[in-house]
């Protein structure tokens, strides 16, 4: 049935300082922005009068994301949950340098609940940190064992 996953979608509260965290901190690259609003995205979301800037992003090595600004229907600017929260927690990423990732993050302001982290098998370099939304990502380099 399912053949692979196309994308996770982000709803964001400010689509340019999102922008500034996914493109600029992270490397993804911007594959389509677009301006939808219609009877298809309408009936698609079972919503009325839909207005959203959606941004297909991708990562160096596959993967994309999809981040989504309503200007029709606002939430609440940040999610609530935590790394034990019901129903999707995190996103994680691979990064081809760990210590570098971490620095570069750190000097722009993300903060992290502790330096990164070697797993009991030390086959990879972890750590959590918060996106601009509060969206949790786990950040992982794999090391050559």
């Amino acid at each position: 049935m399912i053949t692979q996953i196309r994308h996770t979608g982000l709803v964001v509260a400010d689509l340019e300082g999102a922008l500034r965290f996914w493109r600029d901190l992270l490397g993804f690259k911007v594959e389509k922005q677009m301006d939808e609003s219609g009877p298809h995205i309408d009936a698609m979301m079972g919503l009325k009068d839909v207005r959203v800037t959606t941004v297909k992003m991708t990562a160096h090595e596959g993967g994309m994301i999809e981040l989504l600004h309503f200007q029709s229907h606002p939430d609440s600017p940040a999610w609530l949950g935590q790394p034990y929260s019901t129903g999707f927690t995190h996103i994680a990423m691979t990064v081809g340098n760990m210590d570098m990732a971490f620095k570069k993050l750190t000097d722009a302001g993300v903060v992290f609940p502790a330096p990164p982290q070697y797993s009991p098998d030390g086959a990879v370099k972890v750590i959590y940190c918060k996106g601009p939304e509060g969206v949790l990502l786990e950040l992982v380099e794999r090391l050559n064992t």
